[in-house]
């Protein structure tokens, strides 16, 4: 009971005779009603739907509401200290502060809820942190709460990788990888607030090594062996005419005897390389790690000045660099469109005046959504009336799917454009495999780096109207 007495007289008396002022009120108002909400939006969000998509509020519930919360908690201290030393210095501390009764049941029911309002604190402090901490993590907040990622989170919903949550392949696991990853990312906002981001934004060599992310869910070794690849193109003549391009591909692995063969079998482990710029397209020297433990080191012919760089060892991403956010070149996006039907190859010209209309040059996305739109109508409408009137549904869907091409690969805020991203994943598009090989790395002792095209793939059939490999496959 003596605890008990000093505890009642040195501590809840004088809280409760000092807390009795504006700001520890507001404070504790604050902080009420912030709990409610987040305990509101954290029962909706369990036993409802999952709670809201728009990153915005997910900001607000999952970052703003505890920080008002914690502010709360603060002022209620802070208007404490105020109230003792206003009434300090105006002499009028009390030397016995106002009896405070246990056997008085309303004070006593008080106490229990300031007891059990102090536990709740804690759990939703507690909570809410960690909330704060896992929402920053998902691909609505990486993707949709900064305006300078709208490049990544336009090509990402369409990728292979769309189920992946982005911090498994952009932060490596454990402790120092968590660290680095909200470090750099606080290095990121302020360059954003203080808008002197880079435009466009690139990896580089950011990303963590494959063995810290990929192979959590890849293994490189399994054995593929052959895949075929076709490709459906559509020429720029009145009919559209369409072709097909039948590419076997070898990408091998590790067989059931152990061998490695095919593209993932020649490089596994087996390759190092010096790249000259930050996104890896210029590589000088590359390294071959030998059976028996030596190096044979292949050097890019020409004027070549002391080749100066870290060395890296070859894995998925620098191959698969475009894994979860790939932009399309204006020539396949549009093919891929049509092959799915729209724009609809019956329309005369579409793929000629839609790829035109898909490289022209615009400042702002709302700028190339009107004018994609009012050429692709401008120019049936003077050109092929007949068509204009009959197929007018059709015109109109095709110019909302080049529309939709534009808005999905170009960005003219981020100064990101059709090819700003290469992929390296072959070479039609951008050097990729021929950053290596390009038949000019050569080694000491006469080899090179071979650019023997059958080493990793046949050319089945190429560009033909009705390949016969297809047909033999039962295709039309």
């Amino acid at each position: 009971m003596a605890f008990f007495s000093r505890f009642r007289d040195n501590w809840l008396r004088p809280f409760f005779f000092y807390g009795n002022n504006p700001l520890s009120l507001v404070g504790g108002a604050l902080t009420t009603a912030a709990a409610l909400v987040l305990l509101g939006f954290w029962v909706v969000d369990i036993f409802g739907h999952g709670g809201p998509n728009n990153p915005y509020i997910g900001i607000i519930v999952d970052l703003c509401l505890p920080g008002i919360f914690i502010l709360g908690l603060l002022l209620i201290p802070i208007g404490i200290g105020l109230r003792r030393r206003s009434l300090k210095a105006a002499g009028r501390i009390p030397s016995v502060y106002p009896h405070i009764d246990l056997r008085d049941p309303v004070f006593r029911r008080g106490l229990d809820i300031v007891l059990l309002a102090t536990f709740v604190n804690f759990v939703i402090v507690g909570t809410a942190s960690y909330r704060s901490v896992a929402y920053m993590d998902t691909p609505n907040f990486c993707g949709q709460a900064c305006h300078v990622m709208a490049p990544e989170w336009a090509a990402y919903p369409v990728s292979t990788h769309s189920g992946v949550a982005c911090v498994q392949c952009h932060i490596a696991a454990g402790i120092p990888g968590f660290i680095h990853a909200k470090v750099n990312g606080t290095k990121q906002l302020l360059m954003v607030i203080a808008g002197n981001y880079p435009r466009p934004v690139m990896a580089g060599n950011k990303l963590p090594p494959a063995r810290a992310t990929c192979l959590n869910c890849h293994n490189p070794e399994t054995y593929i062996g052959d895949k075929l690849i076709v490709s459906t193109a559509y020429g720029d003549d009145e009919k559209n005419s369409a072709t097909r391009t039948l590419v076997l591909v070898h990408i091998g692995g590790r067989d059931q005897l152990g061998h490695f063969s095919g593209i993932h079998g020649a490089h596994l482990g087996r390759i190092e390389y010096i790249p000259t710029d930050a996104t890896n397209q210029t590589i000088p020297w590359v390294g071959r790690l030998n059976a028996d433990g030596s190096t044979t080191e292949f050097v890019a012919s020409g004027p070549q000045a002391h080749i100066d760089g870290q060395k890296r060892l070859m894995d998925c991403i620098d191959c698969h660099n475009r894994a979860a956010h790939s932009f399309d070149t204006p020539q396949a996006a549009l093919n891929k469109a049509m092959r799915q039907g729209s724009p609809s190859p019956s329309l005369p010209f579409v793929h000629k005046e839609g790829l035109a209309l898909l490289k022209a040059a615009y400042s702002s996305q709302s700028e190339a959504a009107s004018k994609i739109a009012s050429g692709l109508e401008n120019y049936y409408q003077s050109q092929y009336p007949a068509i204009w009137s009959g197929q007018r549904g059709q015109i109109d869907q095709a110019a909302r799917t080049l529309v939709a091409i534009y808005s999905r690969n170009v960005f003219p805020f981020m100064k990101v454009t059709w090819g700003t991203h290469p992929n390296n994943i072959g070479h039609n598009d951008s050097p990729g495999c021929f950053r290596c090989h390009d038949g000019s790395h050569n080694a000491k002792n006469g080899t090179g780096i071979t650019n023997d095209c059958s080493v990793c793939h046949n050319l089945v059939a190429v560009d033909e109207s009705n390949p016969k490999q297809w047909t033999d496959l039962g295709f039309q």
